[in-house]
């Protein structure tokens, strides 16, 4: 027996309106080619759906079970539909995302506080890129941003510019270094350098600075929060090199130092990775709008 939706459609349309003219109206068909229908399904079945010299027209016990499948079947399609359509006009859709820069969860996370009060039917994740290779897996559709400083020329891929920023040199107020007006390589050879605890070359005082000069620290300290890095800084206890954007409080505490990496100082810039088919979206749009707007205010802070 084949079953369509107009099927079951035509059934819950007959039970609820009580006979064929009616439920003729609410379909948008003739009356006459409604009773053709439950002609040729009645003759697939090789039952009666419905109960003859009946009004209303009531359905008999075979026309009650389709009734059953269509009040089952007929909601999840439309579902589905209503789905299908959000996703055409952009207003729902799955936005993961993986970070390579392990400072930008403070950055990110207010982005996304603002992102899910107008786009709550989208889908968001974040997945640390630091734990796999986060530009393969946006490749692979495993996720759908990735926020990087280092562009690639991957097929398929756009690398969506969102802000600049300034790795700075960090350290306690009575630190040696803190009379200096800037720091460079060489000044980090008896030094502790207190880090995020990922691979040197995503660490931008070692791939910017420090290999092309080919200077090793004296020691490396590992931290995993922002404010524990902080912390052992005033402590003396090393001094470290985050975005200008982390450490934009500590230029008002007495406690702490910022100095420039190099005489001209240090330019990064962060890019929103996005497959090229996903970049038009509304809210892929509206997220790497709401990143530039955020880096600004904490740049300006």
């Amino acid at each position: 027996m084949h079953i369509e939706f107009r099927h079951l459609r035509t059934i819950k349309a007959i039970h609820e309106a009580g006979g064929l003219a009616r439920a003729a109206d609410q379909l948008h068909i003739t009356q006459s080619a409604l009773s053709h229908q439950i002609k040729g399904l009645e003759d697939q079945a090789g039952v009666e759906l419905f109960v003859r010299r009946s009004k209303p027209l009531k359905l008999s016990a075979a026309g009650l079970r389709l009734l059953r499948l269509a009040e089952q079947v007929l909601p999840q399609v439309e579902a589905a539909a209503a789905e299908f359509s959000a996703l055409r006009d952009g207003s729902s859709g799955r936005l993961h995302i993986a970070i390579e820069c392990h400072a930008c969860f403070e950055w990110l996370f207010p982005v996304l506080e603002v992102f899910r009060k107008s786009w709550p039917d989208v889908d968001v994740d974040i997945r640390p890129g630091l734990a796999f290779d986060a530009l393969p897996a946006l490749m692979k559709e495993e996720v759908d941003l990735v926020v990087s400083s280092d562009p690639e020329n991957l097929p398929g891929v756009t690398f969506v510019e969102l802000f600049d920023y300034a790795p700075v040199f960090v350290a306690s107020s009575t630190h040696p270094l803190a009379q200096k007006p800037y720091v460079e390589a060489r000044d980090f050879r008896d030094q502790t350098l207190i880090t995020y605890p990922v691979e040197r070359t995503r660490l931008d005082v070692f791939s910017q600075l420090l290999i092309p000069a080919k200077v090793e620290p004296a020691a490396v300290r590992q931290a995993e929060l922002t404010a524990v890095i902080l912390l052992l800084v005033a402590s003396n206890r090393g001094v470290s090199v985050l975005p200008d954007w982390v450490v934009r409080e500590v230029k008002y505490s007495s406690d702490y130092v910022t100095r420039p990496l190099t005489k001209d100082g240090l330019t990064r810039r962060l890019y929103a990775a996005v497959r090229e088919d996903d970049l038009g979206k509304p809210y892929m749009e509206k997220l790497i709008d709401l990143a530039r707007v955020e880096a600004r205010k904490l740049q300006a802070a």
